[in-house]
């Protein structure tokens, strides 16, 4: 009966994946955490509006300013969600406790944007993670991290998945350590700031 509860479960989240887009469909699924599209919804806009008002968060993003009103938060919302479909495979997501459904942040995967240096691109794709401070220090990011990196390289068969982080920003510094990424140096390739520069291979 056991096993016959866990299949119908993968199988719904493949459904959910598959034939929901913007409305909360998972991607990928922990012990402890599902990743899923942000959605449309009143709950989802006021977490985002909660975690990207916060500067301890938005100050490590490049982020001019953080959000200072509701509209904005629903504005980033329906950017994420138009982002799914023109991007398949690749856009920013919730990260939801299972046993309580607070979402504890986002997690990412996208193609970083033009080099600042005038040298071209290659295609390069970064995984990133926003966490509320009242999830801090569950392990949550790099859980969800984890998850997504096997996501990049199984289903996406990418090569490799960048990560980059102020130099001061210790604790993404050291989830990129526990998640094996090996340190490329110094850049400022990107965002027009000096990073510290990780990559993770298959």
């Amino acid at each position: 009966m056991r096993i016959g509860r866990m299949r119908r479960r993968r199988d719904t989240a493949r459904m959910r994946y598959e034939d929901v887009s913007g409305r909360g469909g998972v991607i990928r699924e922990t012990g402890r955490l599902v990743i899923r599209e942000w959605a449309d919804t009143a709950a989802d806009v006021d977490r985002t509006f909660d975690i990207y008002r916060r500067d301890e968060v938005t100050r490590w993003l490049g982020m001019p300013v953080p959000l200072t009103t509701r509209e904005q938060a629903r504005a980033a919302v329906l950017r994420r969600i138009e982002g799914y479909a023109a991007q398949p495979g690749y856009g920013l997501w919730a990260v939801q406790v299972r046993d309580t459904g607070l979402v504890a942040g986002s997690v990412a995967l996208k193609p970083l944007p033009e080099p600042d240096d005038g040298v071209p691109g290659a295609g390069e794709v970064e995984i990133a993670w926003h966490l509320h401070p009242d999830s801090w220090g569950h392990g949550y990011a790099t859980e969800a991290a984890r998850v997504l990196l096997e996501y990049a390289f199984a289903q996406l068969a990418l090569p490799e998945v960048h990560a980059i982080a102020k130099p001061d920003n210790a604790p993404s510094l050291a989830v990129m350590r526990r998640l094996g990424m090996t340190r490329l140096g110094r850049t400022s390739r990107w965002y027009a700031m000096p990073a510290e520069h990780y990559v993770a291979h298959p």
